[in-house]
């Protein structure tokens, strides 16, 4: 609406002033009016781009604080980013055709100004923008998602020959947005330079892998939370997201992640972390330090657990897709039992997966042994089905074990720069980069990486002290952590355990009419 309206606004101003330029014939006048209409898309354009990076600041403490996290803000990217290629081409266009009729197509595209309006960067910044746009396409991104994940990183040159195009006053148009994402981009960077201690890690029967991150007492998160997970000895490049499968409840020094073998990097990490296992578990001796270089950015997600807001609670997954739920379902029981503030009473969990080697899944974490203890205060039903076996496995129980490892990498724990981090350092470093800025009147990336980076670095050192308090606590807590993990490691036979606590439905789905005929019944 707001595109239609300053269509409309700026026609109406141009056909005011076209009786200023003195007589016109009528191909001028109509000339006239083309060049304007090409102007007007361009300025419109120039609107819709100062939005168009603020969706996709990760750590945004604009997003922040009305709890809108980035991935469901990332669709008004998407959209301003098409409707700005939309007005971009628009722009290009009539400028093309305006030049073709005047037949000066050729020097105009060449054309260079110092002081903006350089054409010739306009058709650069112009080319840049549509390779992203041509793979975020939903054909080519799905199928070719590293080609856009690696385009994408063009913005870079997009918005450099775009300042050539536009000029300092049209760039300040848009300079806020852009501002913004590069003070993330620092934060973000400087996060994922640290490696990050894996605790433990284990290979699951159907080829999933739990991986136990170590992280600082003092970085908060909750059962809605997602990591973005880099895993140097498969690429220096690829950062992939995965939700947490553990609960803060877990333990305040760590935090774990389920990554199912799935595509490229996923299988090979589910076979670096089977082998891995599968040595330690035959050789004794410690595991060489750095045989996995894990680095982290976030967590990110929903700041508010709103999965305690509710009374009944229905959590639908299929295969990996429950690992969210495992955390929900934990932070619940272990709230149930610390007698903390619990909303939930009643939950129910139904999950379908391919083949009976999946449900390793459910009992990676531990859930199943503590949901009997609390039948009284709390009532939490699981459905789970297998929808390729019509019956159970002959070798239910024996040789579907999980194997895992204590893992001894060099680094520390989850930087607490960006995601969940603390606001009032986030608040200090945007506000004195900006205020570094404006006195400076420097490049906004020195600004980013002389003021903002001595904020970070403050940040750091008080990240440190913090954690050195904490140092003796830390490794007490870890230490029992591990401890519990090996036990439950020795006793855990899946199939066993689950088919004494929950049935388990074989060669059919769930049948959610059945489930809820009141919400199937309405028209």
């Amino acid at each position: 609406m707001f595109v239609l309206w300053a269509v409309y606004a700026y026609t109406v101003v141009n056909f005011e002033i076209l009786p200023s330029y003195g007589d016109l014939t009528l191909q001028e006048k109509r000339l006239f009016m083309l060049q304007m209409s090409a102007y007007t898309f361009g300025l419109i354009a120039l609107s819709c781009l100062a939005f168009l990076f603020l969706p996709i600041v990760r750590g945004s403490i604009l997003l922040r604080p009305v709890d809108i996290p980035f991935e469901h803000a990332t669709r008004y990217h998407v959209w301003l980013g098409n409707l700005t290629m939309f007005l971009l081409t628009l722009h290009g266009l009539f400028y093309m055709i305006l030049w073709a009729i005047r037949g000066i197509i050729r020097s105009e595209i060449i054309e260079w100004k110092s002081d903006g309006g350089a054409n010739l960067a306009g058709v650069i910044c112009y080319v840049f923008g549509l390779l992203i746009w041509v793979t975020t396409l939903p054909p080519v991104r799905k199928r070719y998602f590293e080609l856009f994940f690696y385009t994408h990183q063009l913005y870079v040159l997009f918005v450099i020959f775009l300042a050539l195009h536009i000029g300092d006053t049209n760039f300040s148009k848009v300079f806020g947005g852009i501002f913004l994402f590069m003070l993330d981009r620092f934060l973000r960077f400087c996060q994922s330079r640290m490696t990050v201690n894996i605790v433990s890690m284990k290979s699951l029967p159907c080829g999933t892998v739990k991986l136990v991150l170590s992280k600082p007492g003092n970085l908060g998160y909750n059962a809605l939370s997602f990591i973005f997970l880099r895993v140097r000895e498969i690429s220096w490049l690829q950062w992939h997201p995965f939700s947490v499968s553990s609960s803060p409840l877990d333990g305040k020094y760590h935090l774990s992640v389920l990554v199912k073998a799935f595509g490229d990097w996923t299988s090979m990490l589910s076979r670096k972390v089977s082998n891995i296992t599968e040595d330690s578990q035959i050789e004794l001796p410690l595991l060489t330090p750095g045989q996995i270089m894990a680095s982290v950015e976030g967590p990110y997600g929903h700041e508010s657990p709103y999965h305690l807001m509710y009374e009944k609670l229905v959590l639908v997954a299929g295969g990996s897709g429950i690992s969210p739920f495992l955390a929900i379902s934990s932070d619940i029981l272990h709230r149930t039992k610390d007698k903390k503030t619990c909303v939930p009473r009643n939950v129910l969990l139904v999950w379908a997966v391919k083949r009976s080697n999946e449900l390793s899944l459910f009992s990676s974490t531990g859930v199943e042994s503590i949901c009997s203890f609390f039948s009284d205060k709390l009532n939490i039903e699981v459905q789970m089905y297998v929808t390729r076996e019509s019956e159970p496995s002959l070798e239910e129980g024996n040789i579907h074990k999980a194997t895992s490892s204590p893992v001894f990498s060099i680094g520390g724990g989850i930087s607490a720069l960006v995601g969940t981090g603390n606001k009032i350092w986030v608040g200090c470093y945007v506000i004195i980069s900006t205020i570094g800025f404006v006195i400076s009147l420097t490049c906004m990336v020195v600004s980013v990486f002389i003021y903002g980076g001595f904020v970070v670095g403050l940040w750091h050192l008080w990240e440190k002290r913090t954690l050195a308090m904490e140092e003796s606590q830390e490794d007490g807590v870890k230490t029992d952590m591990m401890q519990r993990n090996e036990v439950f490691t020795e006793k855990n036979l899946y199939q066993e355990t689950l088919a004494s606590s929950y049935a388990v439905r074989y060669g059919c789905r769930p049948d959610f009419k059945g489930m809820f005929p009141i919400f199937y019944g309405r028209r």
